[in-house]
């Protein structure tokens, strides 16, 4: 039994208890209290009576008018007078009729009053006994009116009590289930928190829970901290704090070969025209800070594009990744305004030129920089615009107007969207779930998300496009009955519509909704904690797997997620590909599986190129895989 029900027992008793104590001592004393007084009541009508008679002539007719007269009033039971020898002289006896309570009160009750006796005298001789026995029908009401307006008391203070009762269970209740709640998250390693209530008792142990989480988070906190200063020094440049050469180009490829956003924007490569010279003019300090203030503010821009990045390629050249930003005369307006002051803050002349080009998926990255690097040089040695944009590598447009474009893409979202299937596999080369991109038809051929999502985004289709997607992952799952992952965007992430609407489409069909992975973009995840916090919380109860994809300087961020209860986090391919050959990865990535473990989290990699690299992924603890050398087999695994 529960600890609710054995409390509502308790009071329930303890109301009875009361009410039948109050009942019982009542109803005794009342009847005590009636006997006595109908007691004497009859001793006095008795000896009033013979007092009457005594003074009154003895003649039978006499007597008897007198008793009749008495008997009449209906206040008696019974009037009897006998002679000294104990012979009946006059009797008046009357029925007890007690038609309006209940008989199984007055069987309960049961008065057991003596009558009242006393003698009649003539002259100095005893003329007879007189005996008088009041009506007791009136007591019997008096005690049961008595007895119901008591019961109907105990009814309010019962309502009373119980509402009472009620108040005080649910205050005890809703810090209980928080406690219960909050053990069962601790239980699968979501350590949330929760506010300490007034019960002393459960506020020790939320106390301790909380301490427990609070401990884990800042476990989590430096580890991942940790983990966070072996990747910069891997991957970033220790002056500036860019990603160096190695790490930025692989990120190039990776968007390069994605299937998502990041497949097309625009590439800008930034040039400090005569570095030796500008650092003769300020020195090594000011030179190195003058660096500093670029990347920050190429950082900047490229956080107001949520998953642009920054690279150092050399001393004097860096790279800004831009995706899903097409519009390079916009770029180039924002690198134009935020360079200036850079230039103007300092006595030396400092130049910046740079070029910008749009890319897509498929193009050759070699051949993208080297056009940079060569509409740069030719910049920089004829002094020409500082920010040349080159237009020739502008893949012609599949339309011409907004409204093509919009048309276009209405049409081809009721017509629906074609999911590509890539493989995530574990260890034993199982599946855990099929990632599938979105594809849209548009001018008579399938068209990867790269082509059309800044276009979605720039007509604000993106949640419709989520919802679309949804649906094609839903009838997907109940027509192959395998799980599905699918992205969801940043923006449908914000949308309180989109919550409501894809809570509804999953509550729809709970079967289907139990084998549907979502994720999303780490970074994005990550700059809107607030709305990735809700989302989870709306989406837990419905058995979706919610996860994060891309996650590589996210990871320091851990700590914040590990009350989300995140089923999977994906390890972005910049830290899987060449695994075997750097031991600095290997600590990075056995160090983020561990962390993901410990919150009960899948560690998925991103990006495997080989059968080794996946075998020493699996080697350092992570849980899956998947890239283009995955292969799905449903008899030999991968």
């Amino acid at each position: 039994m529960s600890l609710i029900k054995q409390l509502w027992w308790i009071i329930v008793g303890l109301m009875l208890l009361s009410f039948g104590a109050s009942l019982f001592i009542g109803v005794t004393t009342s009847r005590a209290y009636i006997e006595q007084e109908v007691r004497i009541k009859n001793a006095d009508n008795a000896n009033a009576l013979a007092l009457t008679m005594t003074q009154m002539p003895k003649d039978d007719v006499t007597v008897e008018l007198l008793i009749a007269a008495q008997f009449d009033t209906g206040y008696y039971r019974r009037i009897e007078l006998r002679s000294p020898t104990g012979e009946p002289m006059v009797s008046r006896q009357a029925d007890e009729a007690i038609g309006d309570v209940p008989d199984w009160f007055v069987q309960l009750v049961d008065f057991r009053v003596a009558p009242g006796v006393a003698v009649v005298q003539d002259g100095w001789q005893q003329f007879g006994t007189l005996t008088v026995e009041s009506q007791n029908s009136y007591a019997y009401r008096s005690l049961w009116r008595s007895t119901l307006k008591l019961a109907g008391w105990f009814g309010v203070a019962s309502l009373a009590g119980l509402l009472l009762g009620g108040w005080l269970i649910r205050g005890i209740r809703r810090p209980l289930h928080r406690v219960v709640e909050q053990a069962r998250d601790i239980g699968m390693r979501r350590f949330t928190t929760s506010r300490v209530p007034r019960t002393r008792e459960l506020g020790d142990v939320v106390e301790a829970m909380n301490q427990l989480s609070h401990d884990v988070g800042d476990m989590l906190g430096r580890e991942s901290q940790q983990l966070d200063v072996l990747r910069r020094r891997l991957q970033h440049d220790a002056v500036t704090g860019a990603l160096n050469r190695d790490a930025f180009l692989a990120q190039l490829q990776i968007h390069l070969e994605s299937q998502d956003f990041r497949a097309s924007g625009t590439l800008a490569l930034i040039r400090i025209s005569h570095l030796g010279q500008v650092n003769e003019q300020l020195g090594h300090d000011g030179a190195d800070a003058l660096l500093k203030e670029l990347v920050t503010m190429l950082e900047q821009l490229a956080q107001v594009h949520g998953s642009g990045m920054v690279g150092r390629l050399n001393g004097s050249d860096f790279a800004l990744l831009l995706p899903r930003l097409d519009d390079m005369a916009f770029a180039r307006q924002k690198l134009s305004v935020g360079l200036k002051p850079l230039a103007e803050a300092r006595d030396a002349v400092i130049r910046f030129p740079g070029a910008l080009v749009h890319y897509a998926q498929g193009d050759q990255r070699g051949t993208l920089l080297s056009s940079l690097d060569g509409a740069l040089s030719m910049a920089e040695s004829q002094s020409q615009q500082d920010l040349v944009i080159l237009d020739g590598h502008r893949p012609k447009s599949l339309f011409e107007s907004h409204a093509e474009w919009r048309e276009a893409l209405q049409g081809a979202l009721d017509e629906g969207v074609y999911l590509a299937h890539y493989p995530v596999l574990d260890q034993g080369g199982k599946l855990l779930h099929f990632e599938c991109p979105s594809r849209l038809r548009l001018n008579r051929q399938w068209q990867a998300a790269g082509v059309f999502i800044p276009w979605v985004a720039r007509l604000d289709m993106t949640t419709q496009l989520d919802l679309a997607v949804v649906d094609a992952a839903l009838k997907d799952i109940t027509q192959r009955h395998q799980p599905v992952g699918i992205n969801l965007s940043g923006e449908s992430m914000r949308d309180a519509h989109f919550a409501l609407e894809l809570r509804a489409r999953l509550s729809a069909r709970p079967e289907a909704a139990g084998r549907l992975w979502l994720e999303i973009p780490g970074n994005l995840a990550i700059q809107d904690l607030a709305h990735f916090r809700t989302l989870c919380k709306a989406l837990q109860p419905l058995g979706c797997k919610v996860g994060l994809e891309h996650v590589g300087a996210e990871f320091t961020r851990i700590a914040d997620l590990h009350d989300l209860g995140l089923a999977y986090l994906k390890i972005d391919s910049s830290l899987a590909r060449g695994v075997t050959q750097s031991h600095e990865q290997q600590t990075i990535l056995r160090g983020m599986a561990t962390l993901c473990h410990s919150l009960g989290t899948l560690a998925i990699a991103e990006g495997v190129e080989t059968h080794d690299e996946a075998r020493a992924l699996f080697e350092l603890g992570l849980d899956g895989v998947t890239g283009p050398g995955i292969r799905h087999n449903d008899k030999n695994g991968f």
